[in-house]
């Protein structure tokens, strides 16, 4: 039977629980991309999604977000949260935007589709995200041609926030920035989460930033979750938090767990 994801509007500005039951997601006669899969992502709380490429990761993601049909099981979102409203909004790895609009009216576009067509804040809210991800005013009236991938990804995340969504999932954002970079944005991210304390689930290859940017790792392989690793790193995440003992041990411990016998 197809997957139903249950949400009732209009849901209270509260971060929101999701939950899946049994949830499968197969492709025409192939093995299950998502096989069976029963978990919960705590509302207000950020988990990381890690495993081996191919092991349903950005299926699992889609789902969550509505842009992928189930092919069994149930998505619940709690309280109710409906993506169309922004209130479910989903930043890909590349930063999609429209090439004939600048900067702030990228951002500004969630706004005018129908999550708040007529907020007459509309345009402080944009150039408050933009400001929140660090991006100066002259770069906010450029087009994307004109800005490098970095500057990209910000207008992303941007777009993505500026409809205060109860939930926030993102699909290896950082994956084409260099590390400098990557740690920045994420430290921008974590910021921006502390503010509003919506629920986020971020896939991503990359352990390190996993660790940083999480309260729970959890472990996928072959459409299965094989593992869910609370993380109990200091916060705020710092540097002093990257280079202690206690973040090589955590990153140890989930790296274990990604490459232990994956013939099994």
């Amino acid at each position: 039977m197809d997957a139903m994801i249950t949400s009732i509007a209009p849901p209270p500005p509260n971060p929101s629980s999701l939950r899946c039951e049994k949830l499968v997601v197969r492709f025409g006669n192939s093995p299950p991309t998502i096989d069976h899969i029963d978990c919960e992502f705590e509302a207000a709380k950020i988990t990381a999604l890690v495993g081996p490429s191919g092991c349903g990761k950005t299926t699992l993601l889609r789902a969550l977000a509505g842009l992928q049909t189930a092919t069994e099981g149930r998505i619940e979102i709690d309280p109710p949260a409906v993506p169309q409203r922004g209130e479910v909004a989903f930043v890909f790895q590349q930063p999609t935007l429209l090439p004939w609009r600048t900067a702030i009216d990228n951002v500004r576009l969630p706004l005018q589709l129908g999550a708040s067509p007529h907020d007459p804040d509309a345009d402080s809210r944009a150039h408050d995200e933009l400001r929140a991800m660090d991006l100066d005013r002259d770069a906010m009236l450029r087009y994307p041609r004109q800005l490098s991938g970095g500057m990209r990804m910000r207008v992303s995340l941007a777009r993505a926030l500026v409809t205060r969504p109860s939930v926030l999932l993102l699909d290896e954002p950082f994956a084409a920035l260099d590390d400098m970079l990557r740690v920045k944005l994420g430290e921008l991210l974590l910021a921006r989460w502390a503010r509003t304390k919506f629920t986020m689930v971020l896939v991503t290859h990359n352990i390190g930033e996993a660790a940083m940017l999480s309260h729970r790792v959890v472990v996928m392989r072959r459409g299965k979750l094989i593992a869910s690793i609370n993380n109990d790193l200091p916060w705020p995440r710092d540097e002093n938090v990257r280079t202690s003992a206690e973040f090589g041990a955590f990153y140890r411990r989930v790296s274990r767990v990604i490459h232990e016998d994956r013939s099994a």
